[in-house]
């Protein structure tokens, strides 16, 4: 593994992650760069840091960029090989980060990977943010083998391979640094949520490979920054989706779809409403305003965006909630 490796962590109010999983990091990554980019906290972490890891290359960014924003100015003032972009709340484990850069150096067109996500609080179950790789349905649903929707896959070596898949997660991101810049990094107007597979998608349209490899494992705690019924959240998640189908379909197959996610989110809205969660189905209303005012920024893509292979020719939501089909396996490409 000659390359150049730098594990970069973007941290924001994240002190309490850092000091429970910051040395585990360093004790399984020696020899790769450790790097912390401070996303303008205030709870103390950089005093933290400076105090107790004055080893680590620390970045401190002068705003809270987001997530996409974060990791792209941090990127911008390093010269490595390759990233890994990790979130601060993921436990590493012994020869974590050798076998996914193999993996990327026997093919480079491989431009992201990811390694098998496991739960830092229930260890013999996949975590909800990649478990072993991200597909997506063609009405831009996304999901990942060993977590469909909230229904998590316990582990049993059924995804210990390495294989192709549609996106990779931002929770532990392999990227290699030459195409990151070449695609134009993360996509900063996203802020949280979907930047990456907003970034795979870009770079298999662009004709490039994401992968994942299962001889790699990690264990990620999840909501560290923010949590599951945050109305903030729900709001990035639907407006992103929104923007990231606009974004990478073609001007007829985004006009094909519209209708029928309109109707599904709608249904979401009511859902939330009969829980007695106003706020994220005001959080969802929200989304799609502002959506109808980024669509601007954005031209639409100039090929298909639905040519390949990973995504999932039917409805999720359909197979899952009406078909039953809770697992990876069940699903027929």
């Amino acid at each position: 593994m000659a390359d150049s490796v730098a594990v970069v962590i973007l941290n924001f109010n994240g002190r309490n992650f850092l000091e429970k999983f910051l040395p585990n990091v360093i004790q399984n990554s020696n020899p790769t760069q450790v790097i912390v980019a401070d996303n303008a906290s205030t709870d103390e972490s950089v005093d933290y840091l400076k105090t107790h890891f004055p080893q680590i290359q620390l970045i401190e960014i002068p705003e809270n960029l987001g997530y996409a924003g974060g990791y792209n100015f941090a990127l911008k003032q390093i010269q490595f090989d390759y990233y890994v972009l990790l979130n601060s709340d993921v436990e590493t484990t012994p020869n974590w980060i050798a076998p996914v850069i193999k993996l990327m150096q026997q093919n480079e067109n491989i431009v992201a990977c990811q390694p098998k996500i496991k739960s830092y609080h229930d260890k013999e179950f996949f975590e909800y943010a990649g478990a072993a790789g991200g597909f997506i349905d063609h009405l831009g649903y996304p999901f990942c083998r060993g977590r469909i929707f909230s229904h998590l896959e316990k582990d049993l070596g059924q995804y210990n391979d390495n294989r192709s898949v549609f996106w990779a997660t931002g929770a532990c991101l392999f990227v290699r640094a030459d195409g990151f810049h070449k695609l134009g990094g993360l996509d900063d107007r996203f802020f949280a949520h979907m930047e990456e597979i907003d970034f795979c998608w870009r770079a298999k349209n662009s004709g490039k490979e994401v992968f994942y490899c299962g001889e790699s494992t990690v264990y990620h705690v999840g909501g560290g920054t923010l949590k599951a019924e945050s109305p903030f959240k729900t709001y990035l998640n639907f407006r992103n989706n929104w923007l990231l189908m606009y974004k990478n379909l073609s001007k007829e197959e985004f006009k094909s779809i519209r209708k029928r996610r309109k109707r599904l989110d709608l249904l979401a809205v009511m859902q939330f409403i009969a829980k007695g969660k106003r706020g994220n189905a005001k959080a969802i209303l929200k989304a799609h305003r502002d959506f109808k005012h980024m669509k601007k920024l954005y031209t639409q893509a100039q090929v298909s965006g639905l040519r390949h292979a990973e995504i999932y020719p039917n409805s999720l939501i359909k197979q899952f909630f009406i078909k039953g089909k809770k697992v990876f396996s069940d699903l027929k490409f």
